[in-house]
């Protein structure tokens, strides 16, 4: 059965629609569209007509044009629709209480990726914060986590390495769809409660990924292209916190990483292959390829590196195989290999690789040539589980 999101909801719901009787505001992006690939600001300059009055855009932009960290949008007056589209991502993360003034009812319409290390989720719990001192009320239209409601992985981020890819402590793919990341900011991390609304999604089941619900995929950030890339992120994102490419520039960004100083079939054949295979983790292949990125990291120098293909998702651990991988191109380029130094994501003092992984032990444990059962040792869920069984609305 096709599934709906929440946009989906209030647009084909006039009764729904009653329910908000104040001025509306929308923080979108890109990929805020209806079934019918209909823009969600279209929609609600349609549905609200006068009482639309602000656009906000997150990281990336409203039109997620902006390609890279720490590059910031403008505000600006929207050359269509007329009104202020205010930038979640610029001199602030926060919204200001002027940016909030006149504002009756904010919905929130942006699709996450499941993963701990993207920024949406936490422009949402700022927002839900600004907001519990304040008479507006914050209405999330929710959207499927692409790579399911059921699976969870990776370390739960520790104390002292919060940051704008790591506000919560929450394991690297958590499991819950950007309504439920909300509920339980609200349960858990709240000080003041915000007035939250959630409407929901029609026929979403959490053992979906996104390809099962009939949805149109529309990039959420410009790196990510294709719903496949949403499988290989948790993995690749992890390379943000090095000088390892991890494809931008080309067409497969986010599914492959690389080096200038990689002959990607020795390094697969003579050191990757009989690893993986040791370690027995399952549902993938890897491809030894060579790209050229057109910008970023190492840009028009050719690199040597490999693909994540995803045969099996039943068995595919995207977080083991990032670390995995991780730690061999650490040993296999000695010298060459480099961690990136801050900052990143408006943290100057710590490490990226440790504010990505929400703690330095995982970095010690590339570096020191851990083994798998190690890795295994650092994801300890069952509190988390039993949260995430709290909050669940599917």
């Amino acid at each position: 059965m096709k599934v709906y999101t929440g946009l989906d909801v209030l647009v084909n719901d006039t009764d729904v629609q009653k329910g908000f009787k104040g001025n509306v505001a929308l923080l979108c992006h890109n990929a805020s569209i209806d079934y019918k690939f209909t823009h969600a600001a279209l929609k609600f300059k349609e549905i609200f007509g006068e009482r639309f009055v602000k656009l906000f855009g997150p990281q990336h932009g409203f039109a997620t044009d902006v390609q890279d960290n720490m590059v910031e949008t403008d505000h600006i007056i929207h050359p269509y629709f007329k009104i202020p589209v205010y930038s979640l991502y610029s001199e602030t993360r926060i919204p200001t209480d002027e940016m909030l003034e006149g504002i009756d009812h904010l919905f929130v319409d942006l699709q996450d990726v499941g993963c701990r290390i993207y920024t949406y989720i936490y422009t949402l719990t700022l927002l839900l914060e600004k907001c519990s001192s304040k008479d507006i009320e914050i209405v999330v239209l929710d959207r499927p986590n692409p790579i399911n409601g059921i699976d969870v992985e990776g370390n739960i981020l520790e104390p002292g390495f919060e940051s704008f890819v790591g506000r919560h402590p929450i394991p690297v793919r958590h499991g819950m769809t950007i309504g439920e990341v909300g509920l339980m900011h609200q349960k858990y991390w709240a000080k003041d409660q915000a007035n939250l609304k959630i409407i929901k999604m029609q026929h979403w089941k959490r053992d979906m990924y996104f390809k099962d619900t009939g949805l149109p995929w529309l990039l959420p950030s410009p790196n990510l292209p294709r719903m496949d890339s949403s499988l290989t992120f948790p993995a690749t994102v992890l390379f943000e916190g090095t000088l390892i490419s991890e494809g931008r520039g080309t067409t497969q960004s986010l599914e492959i990483v690389g080096h200038p100083k990689i002959e990607p079939f020795t390094f697969y054949e003579n050191h990757l292959s009989s690893i993986v295979k040791k370690s027995k983790l399952e549902g993938f292949k890897l491809r030894p390829i060579t790209f050229l990125p057109t910008f970023q990291k190492h840009a028009n120098c050719i690199c040597g590196g490999i693909q994540i293909h995803v045969t099996d998702k039943s068995t595919y651990k995207p977080w083991r195989i990032g670390q995995l991988i991780m730690r061999e191109l650490y040993h296999y380029l000695g010298t060459d290999f480099k961690w990136k130094k801050p900052p990143y994501e408006y943290n100057y003092d710590q490490m990226p690789i440790d504010i990505i992984n929400g703690t330095d032990k995982l970095r010690n444990w590339i570096e020191n040539n851990g083994s798998i059962d190690e890795l295994d040792s650092f994801e300890n869920l069952k509190d988390y589980r039993l949260q995430l069984n709290e909050i669940k609305i599917y």
